[in-house]
């Protein structure tokens, strides 16, 4: 049974094994013993004793757990022994590292460096991160906020929220990838003495040139020690096969990793700048009134507001991005910040807020196709059994350059300068009657949530045909106030015209003519008997072009033949012969006869 003891390591609260506790009370005592008489000890001793705290704090699993001697030992290995980096302020800072950094876990980090910052520390971090100096990364930062119109502004501040600063020594050691230990930390802290108005680098320079002739003799010295302690440690520390099999297999993982992270963070940025983009245009432009939303606004039955749908479909699409960008970055950071519980949660209710109002949006926007109903208009038209009535379709400034009357949609000021709907989905057709007079029907319809909104909206149509003798010229579009909103507005005109009379479809009537009406009767003399229309003019020859050897198909049938056998359809029946085999199917009956 063995006695544990509390301790509170740089503010951080441990339970530690006695021995442990012992072995590391002499550690520290040591290190404080090596520090006497260096400049900024105060400072030196707080940020080992800071280090060695989140060394215990990344090996304690839950706040009950007991530090031991083992855990103890792997710092010791991490952070080195104090005899190991007894360096005055003589020795060269140039000095090579000694072995015992192979051991160390460090790995660089991304922090903000607020030490050389214009802004929050951002571009400085990253180009410690990625090796490259600073400049280069604001420079680059520029470009792409110009070249996204300015949502890199949003990534920027996603980073700045997001990832840490670097405030402690340790913190600022692992932000350049070097490996924090005391030697490396009393050397930062004494930079940080020298380095009041110069940079980090300058001053590295002006202690070099400083050094004696009789200091770089005692550095001479002390790197000979150095490496035959380096020597020994390496012989004694040295790896199995399977050891250094491992780490290679975790250096592939980790690149693996950090790839999957620079997809992700890519990915997700891409989106959000699409989506920043998407709703600045279609949700700002609808709140401003810029001219085009109308458009929009019109053809969304629900009145629903554009900007509302638009900003619950970017929350909707938005946060799951976030988080997909969000992911990628804490793959490739490792000490990246939570954005917290709170937030997490806050954004995830934000979330389901946003899907149910855009099912309930889409609910009503449905629900005003719900019904679709039919209003009737008749007049009878003064065409008798004997006369020739021409239809054609009058020319329509409006929608004159489209092709596809269902897709004839358009909103514009009528003579009035009220805003109108206007669109070309008309069909027209036509039936026989025996009236001794034609009769014109108007069928209008439209959708609606409920019968009564349909007949309404079918009602508000206004669509207009003028009868010039025997010549019917009839609207090429329908109108509608724009207050009606799109709700798939039609118009089917039928014609009942007496059995005997001859009807003429202008060749601007063939987009209109509805699917039982051929397309290619236009400009002909159509005959209306009781079975419907009867062209006596039209061209109905039989004729096919085959392009394929061996093969006929004509007016009298079709003949296939082959190499050996062939098959003959035609109005006498069906032949096929082979070399064995005979087979005749007509009026007669089927006969096989066989070779065999």
């Amino acid at each position: 049974m063995n006695k544990t003891v509390n301790i509170n390591l740089a503010g951080t609260f441990f339970h530690i094994d006695e021995d442990a506790y012992l072995k590391l009370q002499r550690y520290l005592e040591a290190i404080k013993r090596s520090f006497t008489d260096s400049q900024g000890r105060t400072e030196i001793i707080a940020d080992i004793e800071a280090r060695i705290a989140e060394l215990f704090s990344e090996r304690v699993q839950n706040d009950k757990q007991v530090i031991r001697i083992k855990e103890v030992d792997e710092v010791i290995s991490i952070m080195g022994q104090p005899e190991d980096y007894l360096v005055d302020d003589e020795i060269f800072e140039d000095e090579p590292q000694p072995s015992y950094q192979r051991k160390s876990s460090s790995s660089k980090k991304l922090f903000r460096d607020t030490d050389n910052s214009y802004i929050g520390g951002v571009a400085s971090g990253l180009g410690h991160y990625l090796g490259i100096d600073a400049v280069w990364v604001r420079l680059l930062w520029i470009l792409l906020t110009i070249g996204s119109g300015g949502t890199f502004i949003l990534i920027y501040i996603l980073f700045w929220i997001l990832v840490p600063e670097a405030k402690t020594t340790a913190e600022k050691i692992m932000m350049t990838g070097e490996p924090v230990n005391i030697s490396n930390i009393e050397k930062k802290i004494k930079d940080g003495f020298d380095t009041v108005s110069e940079t980090v680098s300058d001053v590295a320079k002006n202690v070099t040139d400083s050094v004696s002739g009789a200091a770089k003799n005692v550095s001479d010295a002390a790197k000979k020690v150095d490496l035959q302690k380096q020597g020994s440690r390496i012989k004694s520390n040295s790896k199995s096969f399977f050891d250094t099999l491992a780490d290679v297999i975790m250096f592939f993982l980790k690149i693996f990793a950090k790839f999957i992270g620079i997809i992700l963070i890519l990915v997700g940025a891409f989106a959000l700048i699409s989506l920043i983009i998407s709703w600045l245009s279609l949700g700002v432009a609808d709140i401003v009134h810029i001219p085009g939303m109308d458009f929009v606004n019109i053809a969304i039955a629900g009145n629903s507001p554009v900007w509302l749908a638009s900003l619950l479909a970017f929350f909707a699409i938005g946060i799951p991005f976030f988080f997909l960008f969000y992911l990628g970055l804490k793959i490739l950071v490792n000490n990246l910040k939570s954005i917290g519980n709170i937030a997490k949660f806050t954004l995830l209710g934000l979330w389901l807020f946003s899907i149910i109002g855009l099912i309930v949006i889409g609910l009503r926007e449905a629900s005003e196709h719900a019904f679709n109903e039919h209003v009737i208009e008749k007049q009878a038209l003064f065409i008798t059994a004997n006369d020739t009535l021409e239809i054609k379709m009058a020319e329509n400034d409006l929608l004159r350059n489209r092709h596809h009357r269902h897709d004839s949609f358009k909103v514009a000021n009528n003579e009035n300068g009220e805003k109108t709907i206007y669109n070309s989905d008309i069909s027209i057709t036509v039936k026989s009657t025996t009236d001794s007079l034609a009769t014109i029907s108007i069928e209008k319809s439209a959708d609606g949530r409920n019968y009564d909104k349909a007949i309404e909206r079918a009602k508000n149509i206004h669509y207009n045909y003028v009868l010039k003798g025997n010549m019917l010229e009839l609207d090429s579009y329908l109108s509608t106030d724009a207050k009606n909103r799109f709700s798939d507005q039609e118009i089917v005109v039928i014609l009942y015209l007496p059995e005997g009379s001859v009807v003429k479809f202008s060749n601007n009537t063939r987009r209109y003519l509805s699917y039982d009406i051929d397309s290619n009767y236009v400009n002909q003399y159509l005959n209306i008997t009781e079975d419907g229309l009867v062209c006596n003019d039209c061209d109905d020859e039989f004729e096919i072009d085959v392009d394929t050897p061996n093969v006929k198909i004509d007016e009298s049938g079709i003949e296939i033949k082959g190499d050996k056998s062939s098959l003959k359809i035609d109005n006498k029946g069906i032949n096929a012969e082979s070399e064995d085999v005979k087979v005749n199917i007509n009026s007669e009956g089927v006969s096989v006869k066989s070779e065999n």
